[in-house]
C-alpha cells in the first residue's frame, strides 16, 4: 500500500509539474500578474535548460532580453500588453544559447483578457483641448522631442528590484480611463494621478537615467527616466527640477517637486510607464516582484 501511494504520489507530481509549463523537465514559465489584460506590464520568469549562456524572446512582435538571478535560479525580463490589443491568446516565443554553442526555443501560449476601464469627465483651460496658433509650432516641436526621446533607450537593464510608487499618496484618476475635455473625448488616461499639494517630494520609481528635464505644453515641467530596454517612467506637472538631463539617478532619489503645471485641473503628480513605445499601467508595475 506504501508503494503505491509513493508511486501515485510521483505520477501526481508528474502532472502537475507538466501542467505548469514544465516539458522534459527543461523549462517553466511563469508571469505576474496571473491574469494579462490590456494594458498591463508583465514579468516573466523562465527556467529553461541547462548551462543557458543567454536568453531572448519575441512577446506581441516586441523583443526581450532577459537577465540571469541566481536568486531564483531563473531568466527574468518585464515586458507589456499594450494597451489597444485584443483578447484572444499570443505565444511567447523564447530562444536561447548555451554553452556549448547551441540553440534552444521553447513556445507558450499566453492568454490576454479585456481589462475593463472607466470613463472621466474634466474640464480646464481651454488653450490646452484646443492649443491656439501662437502655440502650435512649440506643440509640433515637443512632440518631435519626445518621439525622438522614446526612441532613444540604453541597450542593457538599469533598473532592480521592485519598482516603488514616486510619491507617498492617494491616488486620484487610473490608468485607462477614457479622458473627456471640456466635452471633447481626447485619449485615454495613460497614467496614475497622485493627490499631492504643491512641493511634495518625488522621486524615482528605480534606477535609470534623466532623458528629458524641462518645461513641456501638455505635460509642464517634465521628468523622463530611462530604465533601459525600452522601459521607461514619466513624472509630469512638477513645481521644481531637482535633476538635470543626463544624469544617473537611483532609486528613491529626488527628482522634483510636485505642482500644477501643464494640462491640469490643480495640483497632482501624473506618473507614467511606457515600454517600447506602449503606455502601460503604473499601478501593476508597481506589485511586480522581480528577484
Amino acid at each position: 500500500m506504501k508503494i503505491h501511494c509513493a508511486v501515485a504520489a510521483v505520477l501526481l507530481a508528474l502532472m502537475t509539474e507538466f501542467a505548469s509549463g514544465v516539458q522534459s523537465g527543461r523549462w517553466r514559465v511563469e508571469q505576474q500578474p496571473e491574469t494579462l489584460v490590456n494594458g498591463a506590464p508583465v514579468l516573466f520568469r523562465v527556467v529553461g535548460p541547462p548551462h543557458l549562456l543567454s536568453l531572448r524572446g519575441d512577446w506581441l512582435g516586441h523583443q526581450i532580453s532577459f537577465r540571469q538571478s541566481k536568486t531564483c535560479h531563473c531568466w527574468y525580463a518585464i515586458a507589456g500588453v499594450p494597451l489597444d490589443e485584443k483578447p484572444a491568446e499570443y505565444a511567447l516565443n523564447l530562444e536561447g544559447e548555451t554553452a556549448g554553442g547551441g540553440k534552444v526555443q521553447f513556445s507558450q501560449p499566453e492568454r490576454v483578457m479585456e481589462a475593463s476601464y472607466p470613463s472621466t469627465t474634466i474640464t480646464v483651460a481651454s488653450k490646452y483641448v484646443q492649443p491656439p496658433k501662437a502655440t502650435l509650432a512649440r506643440v509640433e516641436e515637443e512632440q518631435n522631442l519626445k518621439k525622438k526621446i522614446f526612441s532613444e533607450s540604453a541597450d542593457e537593464s538599469l533598473w532592480s528590484g521592485q519598482f516603488e510608487a514616486p510619491a507617498s499618496a492617494g491616488v486620484t484618476a487610473v490608468f485607462g480611463s477614457a479622458r473627456v475635455y471640456n466635452g471633447i473625448k481626447r485619449s485615454q488616461h495613460e497614467g496614475l494621478d497622485f493627490r499631492v499639494h504643491t512641493g511634495t517630494p518625488v522621486r524615482a520609481a528605480n534606477a535609470g537615467t534623466v532623458i528629458l528635464a524641462r518645461n513641456l505644453y501638455f505635460e509642464g515641467n517634465c521628468v523622463m527616466l530611462d530604465h533601459g530596454q525600452g522601459l521607461m517612467t514619466i513624472y509630469m506637472h512638477l513645481s521644481k527640477f531637482k535633476v538635470k538631463e543626463g544624469e544617473k539617478v537611483r532609486e528613491g532619489q529626488l527628482l522634483g517637486l510636485s505642482g500644477g503645471t501643464g494640462r491640469v485641473t490643480g495640483p497632482h503628480l501624473h506618473f507614467a510607464v511606457r515600454w517600447q513605445g506602449e503606455y502601460l499601467n503604473p499601478a501593476t508595475l508597481l506589485k511586480l516582484t522581480p528577484p
